[in-house]
């Protein structure tokens, strides 16, 4: 096991889309067994649709940028390159925003509670153990340059 990935907090051992699967599944099992338990709420498919193809393509976009300038994109890789541009001018995030709307998006558009729940859970795993240890990391790696940056542009949006 990598030293580095062993002296995180474990939860980081888990790929964010692996941990959103996860959560997804859940949801479903729990939309699925207990169809009558959770209060109603309003599907709106179109709408649920639209928000998850946007969340879809930015993530997308993210995922393109790190392919393009030859990065790591997993959270516990080496960082060779700070990316600043494109949809990283709106967020410092653009992967996990776009799995949270993904997420969202299948919340709105079946209107099932055990959805929203999801996609709180994943925000909150990735707010609080992914973005924190990747701030670090980016910070001991660039120093300055991730902190000017960090000043410029918000976590999320």
């Amino acid at each position: 096991m990598n030293n580095r990935i062993s002296a995180c907090p474990r939860i980081l051992q888990y790929r964010p889309p692996r941990i959103a699967m996860t959560l997804l599944a859940a949801a479903s099992i729990l939309q699925l067994a207990l169809p009558d338990t959770w209060p109603a709420i309003a599907a709106i498919p179109l709408g649920g649709g639209a928000l998850g193809v946007l969340g879809f393509g930015i993530m997308l976009r993210a995922w393109w940028l790190f392919r393009a300038h030859q990065t790591a994109i997993c959270p516990t890789a080496v960082t060779t390159m700070l990316i600043t541009g494109d949809v990283y001018r709106l967020t410092r995030n653009p992967m996990y925003l776009g799995v949270v709307l993904m997420l969202l998006g299948v919340a709105i558009g079946t209107g099932g509670l055990p959805f929203y729940i999801a996609t709180l859970a994943f925000f909150l795993i990735i707010n609080f153990a992914f973005c924190p240890y990747e701030e670090r990391k980016l910070e001991q790696g660039f120093g300055a340059a991730f902190m000017a940056y960090r000043e410029r542009v918000r976590r999320w949006l």
